[in-house]
C-alpha cells in the first residue's frame, strides 16, 4: 500500500516539476559534487573492508561450530532458491529503470541548489564540509 502512495507522489512530483522552469546546474557544481561523491563511496568501501577483515575471523571461527554450520548452510540453500534469485533479478531490473530518473532527479536538485540556496548557504555548507573532512578523514579515510 505504501508502495502505492510513493510512485503516486512521485508521479505528482513530476507533473508539477515539468510544469516550471528548472534551472541547469552549473558546471563546477555538478563535478563538486562528483568529487565530493567518489571520495564519499571510497570511504564507504575503505570502511567495509576493514569491516570485512575484522569480522572475518570470527565468521570463520562461528562456522566451525555445529550451529554456525547449520546457519552457513541455512544461508547457501537461501542463495540457491530460484524465488530469491527471482527476487533479486527483479529488484536489478527496477534498479535500472530507476537509474535515468535518479540521475534526473539529482540533475535537477543540483539546479535548483545552486540557483536558488547556493548563493545564501553556499559559503556555510562547503567550510561545513572542509570541516567534516578532517573528522573523516582521520576515522574514515578514503584510502
Amino acid at each position: 500500500m505504501n508502495a502505492k502512495y510513493a510512485v503516486a507522489l512521485i508521479l505528482a512530483l513530476q507533473v508539477s516539476v515539468s510544469l516550471c522552469e528548472v534551472p541547469a546546474p552549473d558546471k563546477e557544481l555538478v563535478d563538486k559534487y562528483d568529487a565530493y561523491k567518489s571520495v564519499f563511496y571510497k570511504r564507504l568501501l575503505n570502511a567495509y573492508s576493514k569491516l570485512q577483515a575484522a569480522v572475518g575471523p570470527i565468521v570463520d571461527k562461528i562456522g566451525e561450530s555445529q550451529q554456525g554450520a547449520g546457519a552457513r548452510d541455512f544461508a547457501l540453500d537461501m542463495q540457491n532458491k530460484p524465488e530469491l534469485q527471482a527476487i533479486a533479478k527483479v529488484v536489478r531490473g527496477m534498479a535500472e529503470e530507476v537509474t535515468p530518473l535518479v540521475d534526473k532527479a539529482r540533475t535537477t536538485l543540483l539546479g535548483l541548489y545552486g540557483h536558488y540556496l547556493r548563493p545564501a548557504v553556499g559559503d556555510f555548507l562547503s567550510d561545513s564540509i572542509d570541516n567534516a573532512r578532517v573528522y573523516l578523514d582521520k576515522f574514515m579515510p578514503a584510502e
